[in-house]
């Protein structure tokens, strides 16, 4: 039977004008379905979580939908939503913290940490049998976690300005005392022991704190993937969920054969691996996990898809994830997609593609003068973008 799979996305709330962001959460809420929307750290930023599904093609059209419905609620506002992992003219006073008991708190004990969370991601659940299970996978696959973030990369502008990296966001978060390579854990018991050592000394105030690059669950029987920029395009978010599941297959059989050893990575090399992910995204190189060696990026990726080949076939995604992997590494990363469009335009223009993007359109910038006439409403709703231009026909068999 095939592992099912799900998604959560955050999106940033902004106002179509000025392309910045704005605390509108709760009024965009109220439009929507509380079973598949929630609220985030700030009013600025909106969560969508997907169904459960055993096909990449039944992801994708859940992922499509929930970003329709998104799209409506707050195209009715005048406002729009993007994925991405941050948003290019995230004002530096713009955080408005959700009035939550839990969230109030994390902004007062963490400061600034917290008042600049202005990020957005994307996870991704693997159904898992058991936590110790869980514990053993989450160590095998961590060296394949970066190869993961540099096909995500989409937050290289921050605050108006260009930061150098692919994913800016995997900086921000990781300043966080429980973000970034996860430890090694003989079981659960253990794992749940240094989670317990972690809320008793104060440094974290609950599981869900715990923001590694990949956690089991603290509430499903799941192993989440948490190390990704949110996606401007759904392929890349059913591509990165279609691999993760597939990394997730291999090494459980490695594990049942042995052939996993029970730690594939000191933390300070996958520290150094995400950083060199974030700087570079696919544009530049990557850190090859089984080398430890500096190489180029799409040879990285095709590596991983090899390996993973197996593993893919028995899940009937080999030729869909396949394509998709070819298409991201044509196309290049989100981060070069925005860079390309601010240098040839300006940032405004890299908004409204992350807002086409995140819609499921490919087009070029619409004119100032009818972003002010008509906003985000003109011409709402998600269209499938043509056969060609990012969306291979593998997407479905």
């Amino acid at each position: 039977m095939s592992i099912r799979i799900g998604v959560e996305e955050e999106f940033h709330i902004l106002e179509v004008e000025s392309g910045l962001l704005v605390p509108r959460a709760d009024p965009v809420l109220r439009r929507l379905p509380q079973r598949n929307f929630t609220t985030e750290l700030h009013q600025s930023t909106v969560e969508s979580n997907s169904g459960v599904h055993a096909s990449l093609h039944d992801l994708y059209a859940d992922l499509t939908r929930t970003r329709r419905r998104l799209d409506a609620a707050v195209s009715s506002l005048g406002l729009a939503v993007v994925a991405a992992g941050t948003a290019p003219l995230a004002p530096g006073a713009s955080a408005h913290p959700t009035a939550d008991a839990r969230y109030l708190h994390m902004v007062e004990e963490y400061g600034k940490v917290a008042d600049e969370q202005l990020i957005c991601g994307a996870q991704v659940h693997v159904d898992i049998p058991d936590r110790d299970t869980a514990v053993r996978v989450m160590c095998a696959v961590s060296p394949w976690l970066p190869v993961l973030l540099a096909m995500s990369a989409s937050s290289p502008f921050w605050q108006g300005s260009d930061t150098g990296y692919a994913s800016w966001r995997t900086l921000l978060w990781q300043r966080w005392p429980t973000a970034g390579p996860v430890g090694c854990f003989a079981s659960a018991a253990d794992y749940d022991a240094a989670v317990r050592d972690l809320v008793r000394a104060g440094i974290i105030s609950d599981a869900g704190m715990i923001y590694y690059d990949i956690r089991p669950s603290a509430h499903l029987q799941t192993l989440e993937l948490r190390i990704c920029d949110a996606c401007p395009r759904v392929e890349t978010v059913v591509l990165i969920a279609g691999l993760f599941r597939a990394l997730v297959t291999e090494a459980r059989e490695r594990l049942r054969t042995g052939e996993a050893r029970p730690c594939e990575g000191r933390h300070e090399w996958l520290r150094g691996a995400a950083w060199r992910a974030a700087r570079s995204g696919l544009e530049g190189t990557l850190v090859d996990p089984e080398t430890h060696r500096e190489t180029p990026a799409p040879q990285v990726v095709r590596k991983l898809l090899m390996r993973l080949r197996p593993a893919l076939e028995a899940h009937g995604d080999w030729q869909t994830v396949g394509a998709l992997t070819e298409a991201a590494l044509a196309d290049g990363s989100a981060a070069r997609r925005m860079r390309r469009t601010a240098q040839e335009e300006d940032l405004l223009a890299c908004v409204d593609m992350l807002i086409a993007e995140t819609r499921g359109e490919r087009r070029g910038r619409r004119s100032a003068p009818a972003r002010r006439k008509n906003g985000l409403s003109s011409g709402s709703g998600m269209t499938a973008p043509p056969v060609g231009s990012g969306t291979p026909e593998a997407i479905g068999r």
